[in-house]
């Protein structure tokens, strides 16, 4: 395919997702997809062989993954892969979840966000390399190494693509690569400078997920545009290895964050006490393990916002206290050095969020059986939906081993998605089981999880059963 005929797919596309992002933010209330270890099922054999396609730029004002491109830790970055669907070019609604979670492809409902990979240039196409529907890659030719075999660099994953061509959906490693990147291919020790536009026509490329290179200092935190006291979206970043979880300190308990949509750096989080501007959250990685064991990240709302952000970014500056996973953050964090606050960029012409969650949480009875208690709390609501946070704790004399917990929710509630447990739904019924890196419950423990639903959230869930 030509260099101009593919700069218009990258625009269409672009201008495809700035819509799309733009809706996202309006909305922004779907739930934490559930998350498959990095290093395990959830990663590909390493070194894996794709097609390669590029793109000009990420969309206006956040990529996929919730940033803006000027906040990237790296200006070479690549999209992943939406859907893993060959043949089938329809689409389907972002995040993945349910009968659609099979669909999933290497953006693994952004769960991919933030992390490094190293690009290595293979073969060269002499045919038609389009990525047309139900077409061969390289027709009427065949692959062949050339000179630029070998190069490579260093990419962050920033973008997804989920566009309906062969690339995106029958090419389950395909690598979508920012243009600029493209002559910035190092092999013997200098960049290759001249490989597009002659010498590329969307060639093969081999890759794999790797810790971020040369890693040092800690996470950035940034607010996104329309942040408030009730309605707090946050973007991290300068990430040791991706991210796959967030948990936020509010009411005196550490509770599971919604991913933004399928924008995998940012979450979603609410305030210490009801109405806060000041926030602890934690992080997990793309192992799903604790990062850097635990530390709790303290910070407020910055003063530029006022009562909202009006920027699209607006860094944090933060203090850090130690913390083991299952533990409360200490009442007064030690102070240490963060990043330092950097001015944000000018606000540029966007939708900018409108959510229309409940003011504050509504709660309800909790219900308790000989050897557990349950609490249930409508965490937000809007017209047609609305999110949960669950908190079941053992009052046993004996470690659950794998717990679970059943309750009744009322007709035309439907499971949207959950997070923090494999939350399932069986018509009224509906069944939350324990994570994998969260199995065990201890005489006196507590665990949290949530979940989306579509529906009424009043009223509320009934009978309560634990193991």
């Amino acid at each position: 395919m030509t260099g101009r005929a593919f700069s218009v797919r990258g625009r269409i596309r672009r201008l495809r997702r700035r819509i799309w992002t733009a809706a996202v933010a309006a909305v922004l209330l779907t739930a934490w997809p559930a998350a498959s270890p990095a290093g395990a099922v959830g990663d590909p054999p390493a070194p894996v062989t794709g097609n390669a396609t590029y793109f000009d730029a990420l969309g206006s004002p956040y990529g996929g993954c919730g940033m803006p491109q000027s906040q990237l830790d790296s200006q070479d970055f690549v999209a992943l892969n939406v859907y893993d669907t060959p043949g089938d070019y329809n689409f389907y609604p972002r995040p993945l979840t349910g009968a659609n979670a099979s669909k999933t492809g290497m953006w693994n409902n952004g769960l991919n966000c933030g992390r490094f990979v190293q690009v290595q240039i293979s073969d060269f196409c002499t045919g038609v390399n389009d990525g047309g529907q139900n077409s061969s890659f390289c027709r009427n030719g065949s692959w062949v190494s050339d000179a630029y075999n070998g190069a490579t660099l260093t990419m962050i994953v920033a973008d997804s693509c989920g566009d309906s061509n062969g690339w995106c959906r029958d090419d389950r490693y395909h690598l979508d690569l920012s243009k600029p990147s493209l002559n910035r291919f190092v092999k013997n020790g200098a960049p290759v400078g001249d490989m597009y536009p002659n010498h590329w026509n969307n060639r093969r490329v081999t890759w794999s997920f790797i810790p971020a290179p040369n890693y040092s200092g800690d996470i950035r935190i940034g607010f996104l545009k329309g942040s408030q006291a009730y309605w707090t979206a946050i973007a991290i970043s300068h990430l040791p290895n991706g991210i796959h979880g967030v948990e936020y300190y509010a009411d005196g308990a550490w509770q599971p964050a919604q991913m933004n949509s399928d924008m995998g750096q940012s979450y979603l989080i609410s305030g210490t006490s009801r109405g806060a501007t000041t926030f602890r959250i934690r992080v997990r990685d793309a192992a799903d393990q604790p990062l850097n064991g635990g530390r709790v990240y303290s910070f407020g709302l910055p003063s530029s916002c006022g009562t909202q952000c009006a920027a699209d970014y607006t860094e944090a500056s933060y203090t850090t206290s130690t913390s083991s996973p299952s533990a409360s953050p200490s009442a007064s964090p030690s102070p240490s050095v963060s990043p330092s606050v950097s001015p944000s960029p000018s606000p540029s012409p966007s939708v900018s969020p409108s959510p229309s969650p409940s003011a504050s949480p509504s709660a309800s009875p909790s219900g308790s059986t000989g050897t557990c208690q349950v609490s249930y709390q409508v965490a937000s609501s809007w017209q047609g939906g609305f999110t949960a946070n669950v908190t079941v704790k053992n009052t046993g004399t004996t470690t659950w081993p794998d717990w679970t917990v059943g309750w009744t929710m009322p007709a035309g509630v439907g499971l949207v998605s959950g997070w923090s447990a494999t939350v399932t739904a069986s018509g009224s019924r509906w069944t939350a089981r324990a994570p994998s890196w969260g199995q065990t419950l201890a005489p006196g423990a507590s665990a949290s999880f949530g979940f989306q639903a579509s529906g009424s959230s009043s009223p509320g869930a009934t009978a309560f059963t634990c193991p």
